[in-house]
Order: C-alpha cells, then sequence, then structure tokens
C-alpha cells in the first residue's frame, strides 16, 4: 500500500497521508511520494484544487521518529522543505482538512495550505521543544504570520496543544467545524473553488503570499499589471458575459 493516496474527481485532487498505524508520521520514502505528486499536481491544469489530509483519523503526527534519516539529515530536511514550498507556491488554492492530531511538521504542513480546515476535536501542537528539536516545515515563516510573534513564540517555546476550536479562535486555521460536519464543509470548499477562475485565483495567491515582504506601492503595482493581464483572459471575458446574462459563471474550460 503506498504512503500517499491520491484520488481525483471533477477537478479536486485529494491527497491522503497513508500510515494509519503511525497517525501518518513522516519518513523518507512518504516524504518522496508526497513531493512527486505534488509536482505532478502542480503541472496538471486538470488538476483545480487540492485536499491534503490523512487515513486513519488523524492529519499528521510529524516526523516518525522510529526511523532514522542519518547520515542524510540535511537532505532529508532539504526534501521536506520542498513538500511545504510546493504547496505554498501550488499555482492553485490547497485546502488541509484535519482530524485528529496535526503536531510537529504535521502542524506546519497543515498550516502550508491556503485554507486549513479542522474539526473541533482536532489537536494542533509546535511540539518540538519537547523532543529538543527545533521549528522546521516553514513554522519560523507561518506562525508569526498566522498569530502574531508573541503568541507564535508562546506556542512553540511551551510546545502548547490546541484544539481545533482553539486554533480557530487564534487564526491559525481558517475555521473549525463540529467533526460529524468536516468532510461536508472541506468538500463544498473544495467544488466552489474547483468551479471557480483557477487563473485569477493563482495570480491572487501569488499576490497575497507576498503581501508581508512588498511595500504598499509594490502591491499597487504588482495588482495594476496582475489585472491589466486578467481583463483579457477567457476567465474575466466568462465573468463578464455571465454578468451581462445575469447566470452563474462557467470557468472550467
Amino acid at each position: 500500500m503506498p504512503d500517499v493516496l491520491v484520488d481525483r474527481a471533477e477537478g479536486v485532487v485529494t491527497v491522503t497521508l497513508n500510515r494509519p498505524k503511525r497517525k501518518n508520521g513522516v519518513t523518507w520514502p512518504l516524504i518522496e511520494e508526497l513531493v512527486r505528486e505534488l509536482e505532478n499536481i502542480a503541472g496538471n491544469s486538470g488538476d483545480r484544487v487540492v485536499v491534503l489530509t490523512g487515513a486513519g483519523g488523524a492529519f499528521c503526527s510529524g516526523m516518525d521518529l522510529s526511523e532514522s534519516v542519518a547520515p542524510d539529515e540535511l537532505r532529508f530536511m532539504r526534501r521536506v522543505g520542498q513538500v511545504v514550498t510546493l504547496l505554498h507556491e501550488m499555482p492553485k488554492p490547497t485546502i488541509a482538512k484535519v482530524a485528529g492530531p496535526a503536531v510537529g511538521f504535521g502542524c506546519n504542513l497543515a498550516l502550508a495550505c491556503d485554507l486549513t480546515v479542522a474539526g473541533e476535536g482536532a489537536m494542533f501542537g509546535e511540539i518540538f521543544a519537547e523532543r529538543g528539536l527545533t521549528l522546521d516545515g516553514g513554522g519560523s515563516w507561518l506562525l508569526p504570520r498566522l498569530v502574531g510573534l508573541q503568541k507564535a513564540k508562546e506556542l512553540v517555546f511551551f510546545a502548547q496543544r490546541v484544539s481545533g476550536s482553539e486554533a480557530a479562535s487564534l487564526g491559525l486555521v481558517a475555521c473549525a467545524v463540529p467533526d460529524d460536519e468536516l468532510d461536508k464543509v472541506a468538500d463544498d470548499w473544495a467544488r466552489r473553488l474547483a468551479d471557480a477562475p483557477t487563473l485569477a485565483l493563482s495570480i491572487m495567491k501569488k499576490s497575497l503570499n507576498k503581501a508581508f515582504e512588498s511595500s504598499f506601492a509594490e502591491a499597487i503595482e504588482t495588482e495594476s499589471l496582475a489585472q491589466s493581464f486578467s481583463f483579457s483572459s477567457a476567465e474575466a471575458k466568462e465573468g463578464m458575459r455571465a454578468f451581462l446574462q445575469r447566470r452563474e459563471p462557467r470557468f472550467r474550460g
């Protein structure tokens, strides 16, 4: 059985970490599979939105410390970094659907997605300090932007664990829903994004990802260039036709 399962349905690609007996703990083979699948998705125009989740009632318990990556720790960590970079730079929306634990690297793997939908009973934790380890998976970049520097330090220094509900109240995740509604909400978001204008979403994602590194003047210029390009796109033409014809736009194809 592969460590990563991929299912495609009407433009929605569901990527499932598949080591349920280890709560989807990350190993070198899993990372290599995940890199390969995400690269394939990024280049496949038929894939319009990505849903990342875990099998067996857990999202990801972080690194599986029972399996050594010595003596190539640096090479392994750079591959780990490539996974979250692929999610961050994916030219289409990504959703993390989180049930159960998302801790250590698993927490930051979820946060690297554009939107994180969690069950209220999910558990997020930056537990690195408890293992004598440091942040990985983009946590040092993601956390301050999501919750602010002071709260990020608190979560990290004390290896705090928060429920899905608490994570939503902190702004760590987009929303938390009752556990039995998680699939329904995530599926609805994925379907809506798959029906959306993928080129426009890709451009907006790239701009928003640069928001904290750009000046206001740079943002205005980036918006001007992007919008002038968008005006002539097939998506914009369809959006205008739909508006004038008083119907829902059909952006697929």
